[in-house]
């Protein structure tokens, strides 16, 4: 049997189909290699809140409670910029005295090294190597104030720097402005079932001028 013709092509179709290559080729020819869409503010810059919510000052710090130690995962020895961390893997004590920072709305609501959600308005904090979930009381010897906070992210990855603290956090300690000095004691599970943490004065409330010029300064983590 004669192999069947090839069917035609309908000139109305190919006169179609030359004019769509005819377009998209003086498309490309008129655009830039460089043009890109209309930029977009970087609203996810790091620094205080868009808006300072009321009450910061008066947010309860986080209330230590005995925690199992998470295995693996975020307790597990990691790598930044060629350093290598390893976290501590048992409930021991731990003081340092060194710089603290703190993050703001850059990584608010993305999670953390323990997979919760950040929250720059919480009472927590990232270290290097304390185990997490750990509680931490942080002393500014300055001005006397101390928080505590829940440690449930890592960091901050720069010499002399001891802390990360949330925006709450480093407002309630007057440590907005710049990094600031520190005393970071970790409560161990007998320190926290013996309320042994209850034992420091509550700090001062923080004034509304101080809460107005923290919405001006920037994080000092980088």
């Amino acid at each position: 049997m004669p192999n069947a013709p090839f069917p035609r092509r309908c000139p109305l179709h190919s006169l179609v189909v030359l004019s769509l290559v005819l377009w998209l080729s003086a498309c490309a020819g008129s655009r830039s290699p460089t043009s890109r869409l209309p930029a977009v503010p970087d609203l996810a810059a790091d620094g205080p809140p868009l808006t300072v919510p009321p009450g910061l000052a008066q947010v309860p710090d986080a209330v230590p409670r005995v925690e199992p130690l998470r295995v693996g995962g975020p307790n597990r020895p990691y790598e930044v910029a060629g350093r290598l961390y390893v976290p501590i893997a048992t409930d021991q004590p731990l003081v340092e005295h060194g710089g603290a920072s703190w993050y703001g709305r850059k990584y608010h609501g993305r999670p953390t090294s323990s997979g919760e959600p950040y929250d720059m308005f919480g009472m927590t904090a990232a270290h290097t190597t304390m185990p997490i979930p750990s509680y931490a009381r942080v002393t500014n010897p300055a001005n006397g104030r101390e928080v505590i906070v829940r440690i449930n992210d890592r960091g901050p990855f720069v010499p002399g720097r001891v802390i990360d603290l949330s925006y709450t956090a480093a407002l309630k300690l007057d440590a907005l402005r710049n990094v600031t000095p520190v005393i970071v004691e970790r409560l161990t599970h007998d320190a926290i079932r013996a309320l042994r943490w209850l034992s420091y004065v509550p700090n001062a409330p923080v004034g509304a001028a101080e809460a107005a010029a923290a919405q001006a300064v920037g994080t000092g983590r980088p």
